[in-house]
C-alpha cells in the first residue's frame, strides 16, 4: 500500500469513527499516530518516535511535546495533539511554539488528528513562523499538496530540500488567500492597479467607486472562463483516449467518449519540455500529445504506433514511462519535470528509431 493508499485508508476510517473520539488521547491513538506511520516512521520505536518529549523552557519545567520524530537521534518534526473536537484556527499556537524554541526540530505540527497545520521557522530562526505553510485535511485531501507532504516522509525527508519547498508553499498560500480576498472584496489598492492598466481619465472616487463593481465582476468572469475551458477541452476533441501501444489494430483517430480527463497545467508544461529536448532531432510540428485517466501521452505524427514517452503526473509519486523497440513500457520515478531532461537521450532515441524504421 502506498503513501496516498495509506492516507485514504485512514480517511475511509476516519469518517467512521470520528463520531465515538471525544479525548485528546483518544485522536492520538486513533488518528494522530496512524497519520505518523503512514509517513513511514515506526510508532512503536521510541527512538525513532518519542512520545512526552521533555522540552523545558527556562523556569518552567515538565513541558512535555506530545509526540518528536528524530532522526539520525535528533528531533526533526514536533507533533502537538489536540482533541479531534478543537477548532485548531481558534487554538493558540504558543505551546508548540516555546516547544520549537528550545529543540533542534524545524518542522512543527499542530494537529486535531483531521486537520495538520505544518509550521517552520522561515522569517527568523529558531522562531516558529506565526503562521503554517501547509494545511492538510485527512478527509479532503488536496492532490497539489500530496507531493509536498510526500517529502515528509521517511523515505523522502531531506531537511533543506523541504524547507525550501515550505518557503515557497507559504507564499504560495499566502497570495492565494490574498487573490481570493480581493475576488471577493477587491481593495482599493486593487481597483486603483487596475484603473490604472485601463483607464487614461482621473481617478476620482466616482470612477473608483464605478471600478470596483467592474473589476469584482471581472474577476469572476475570469475564474469562470477558466473553468470553462478546462471543461471543454475534457468533453471535447482534446480528449482523446491513447490507445494501448500494443494494440496496432486500432484507428489512430479513436476519440474517448468518457468524461473526466482533465489536461492539467502540470501536463502541458512536460510536453512542452520534452518538445525543447526534441527540437534539435525533429520538426516539433510533428509531436503530439494525448491525454487519458491512467496518463499523458506524448507521440509522433499524431499517431499512439508511435509513442515517444508517457508522464504519470497525477499521483504523489511522478514518473516518466519510456519505450524500448518493441513498444513495452518502462517507468521511472522523477521528482520534478526539470528531471525529464535526464532523459533527453531516451527520449530523442524515439525520434531517431521511428525514422529509420520509416
Amino acid at each position: 500500500m502506498d503513501f496516498v493508499d495509506q492516507l485514504q485508508a485512514l480517511a475511509n476510517r476516519m469518517e467512521k469513527q470520528l463520531c465515538n473520539i471525544s479525548t485528546e488521547e483518544a485522536t492520538k491513538n486513533a488518528f494522530v499516530m496512524p497519520f505518523i506511520q503512514a509517513l513511514g516512521y515506526d510508532v512503536f520505536d521510541p527512538s525513532e518516535v518519542v512520545p512526552e518529549l521533555t522540552a523545558d523552557v527556562g523556569s518552567k519545567k515538565g513541558e512535555k511535546v506530545d509526540y518528536a520524530i528524530c532522526i539520525d537521534g535528533k528531533p526533526s518534526m514536533l507533533f502537538e495533539c489536540k482533541s479531534c473536537n478543537a477548532n485548531l484556527d481558534e487554538v493558540h499556537a504558543a505551546q508548540l511554539r516555546r516547544y520549537f524554541h528550545v529543540t533542534e526540530a524545524r518542522i512543527g505540527v499542530l494537529t486535531n488528528g483531521r486537520l495538520y497545520y505544518f509550521f517552520s521557522d522561515l522569517e527568523e530562526a529558531n522562531i516558529m513562523d506565526q503562521k503554517p505553510f501547509m494545511e492538510i485535511d485527512i478527509l479532503n485531501l488536496d492532490p497539489q499538496l500530496l507531493p509536498e507532504l510526500k517529502k515528509l516522509t521517511k523515505s523522502s525527508f531531506e531537511l533543506d530540500k523541504m524547507l525550501t519547498t515550505a518557503n515557497e508553499l507559504k507564499y504560495v498560500r499566502a497570495i492565494k488567500n490574498i487573490l481570493a480576498e480581493e475576488m471577493s472584496e477587491p481593495t482599493v489598492e486593487f481597483v486603483r492597479f487596475c484603473v490604472s492598466q485601463v483607464y487614461s481619465g482621473m481617478k476620482t472616487q466616482q470612477v473608483l467607486d464605478q471600478f470596483t463593481v467592474i473589476v469584482k465582476k471581472a474577476f469572476k468572469q475570469f475564474v469562470n472562463d477558466q473553468v470553462n475551458d478546462r471543461l471543454k477541452s475534457a468533453l471535447g476533441g482534446n480528449s482523446k483516449e491513447e490507445s494501448s501501444v500494443s494494440d496496432e489494430a486500432e484507428d489512430d483517430n479513436t476519440e474517448d467518449t468518457r468524461n473526466g480527463i482533465v489536461t492539467t497545467e502540470e501536463e502541458l508544461e512536460g510536453f512542452y519540455v520534452v518538445r525543447a529536448i526534441l527540437r534539435e532531432v525533429v520538426e516539433i510540428e510533428r509531436i503530439f500529445h494525448r491525454d487519458t485517466k491512467r496518463y499523458f501521452g506524448i507521440i509522433l505524427d499524431d499517431s499512439n504506433r508511435k509513442p515517444i514517452c508517457r508522464l504519470h503526473l497525477n499521483t504523489a509519486q511522478k514518473y516518466i514511462g519510456l519505450f524500448d523497440d518493441e513498444k513495452n513500457e518502462t517507468r521511472h520515478p522523477i521528482e520534478s519535470l526539470d528531471d525529464l531532461y535526464k532523459f533527453a537521450d531516451e527520449i530523442k532515441s524515439r525520434i531517431v528509431f521511428y525514422n529509420e524504421d520509416a
